[in-house]
């Protein structure tokens, strides 16, 4: 695959995200946690993984939802014009303060877990890591 969506595989919110994006919107990166990821060979930092949703691909790198924006505008047609409305200036700005509340509060989502709402450091050491 030349570009890749890193999500966090130990959130059971973001974990039933990544699996309606892989049935229903059918990109054509490779969706994957980022605990699983070669970061390095990404480019990518623990700490930028951990922060939001990514798309990466050689020299293009996008966060949060505008991520999200180009999973959609290179996906099936009628995904598209979602992306593209994400992809607007104002809209995108708007997008952000809803990503990070929903990021932030993942744990309360269905589907969400406990582990949601911890730093990965804060996971591991939990776990004995």
């Amino acid at each position: 695959m030349d570009h890749t969506f890193l999500y966090d595989g130990d959130c059971a919110f973001c974990t039933k995200a990544a699996q309606f994006m892989e049935k229903h919107i059918r990109t054509t990166a490779e969706i994957t946690p980022w605990q699983w990821a070669d970061l390095d060979g990404l480019d990518v930092t623990q700490a930028e993984a951990e922060e939001a949703v990514m798309w990466i691909e050689s020299n293009f790198q996008k966060s949060g939802p505008d991520a999200i924006a180009v999973v959609l505008r290179r996906a099936q047609w009628y995904w598209k014009p979602f992306g593209w409305v994400l992809s607007f200036g104002w809209v995108s700005k708007l997008a952000w303060p809803v990503y990070r509340l929903i990021a932030r509060n993942r744990h309360r989502l269905p589907g969400g877990t406990a582990a949601c709402s911890l730093p990965q450091a804060e996971r591991d050491r939990l776990q004995g890591n």
